[in-house]
């Protein structure tokens, strides 16, 4: 069974008395341990799917399934418990909290649910060293670069060891080395987590770490790339954008 399912979702918004389709009628599937990036121009309905994806939304029609549950059958409740406990977000903002470490503002998900940290040390430790921040666990945002917030954002991410990480330009407000560090560790995420990521993104070297690339038109999905490695698919993936974007 996939970890998530799009079936038919379908988003529209009231302009006046205009009717915009930001997703139409999307079929998705995302398999546990796939690290899938979303393109499309501007206004595709990139960032409508990964929200509706995620419980920030609602859809118009159609499904939204989580492992194995569906979305729609819950209460605002279950679904900002299932948001809390089956969902890890990476926004391009890091949204950390300036008063809390590095190790701190990764374990807030666990103190906000109450859950002993003393029980997930284990836990917190490896994802330190994963995201390549042991030594800076008691740094403050302010003592860190920004890649190494984003670092925390993502380790933050994963500490509840969600069903799904969703990541909305992760790389958008870092340079370039910075950035290609961040996705380094999505990648090996992917690999020594059993992780399941979908980033959306309008770079194609970012969409070239992932192992599929979803492409959206006009609310649409008008292809999929499967990428077998960085270097073949980043020509592919440009193509793609420039035939979209024509």
């Amino acid at each position: 069974m996939p970890i998530l399912q799009t079936i038919q979702l379908t988003k529209q918004y009231q302009m006046g008395a205009v009717t915009v389709n930001a997703l139409n009628q999307v079929d998705l599937s995302i398999d546990k341990g796939d690290f899938v990036a979303i393109m499309g121009p501007s206004g595709s309905g990139k960032s409508t799917l990964l929200h509706l994806m995620g419980g920030l939304d609602t859809p118009t029609s159609g499904e939204i399934v989580l492992a194995g549950q569906s979305l729609s059958t819950l209460s605002d409740y279950e679904l900002t418990r299932i948001r809390r406990l089956k969902v890890g977000f990476i926004f391009q903002f890091y949204n950390l909290i300036p008063t809390l470490s590095a190790a701190e503002n990764i374990a807030l998900p666990m103190l906000i649910d109450g859950k002993p940290l003393r029980h997930y040390r284990g836990r917190l430790e490896e994802l330190l060293e994963l995201v390549g921040l042991a030594d800076r666990a008691t740094h403050k945002p302010d003592q860190l670069s920004g890649g190494q917030q984003q670092r925390v954002a993502i380790a933050r991410a994963f500490i509840n060891q969600p069903e799904i990480v969703l990541a909305d330009e992760p790389t958008g407000n870092l340079d370039t080395h910075s950035g290609m560090a961040i996705l380094d560790v999505l990648q090996r995420s992917c690999a020594e987590l059993s992780a399941t990521i979908v980033m959306v993104t309008h770079d194609p070297r970012a969409a070239s770490y992932a192992q599929k690339v979803i492409f959206l038109q006009d609310g649409r999905i008008v292809k999929t790339l499967v990428c077998q490695d960085r270097e073949t698919a980043l020509p592919s993936i440009m193509s793609e954008m420039a035939a979209l974007e024509v």
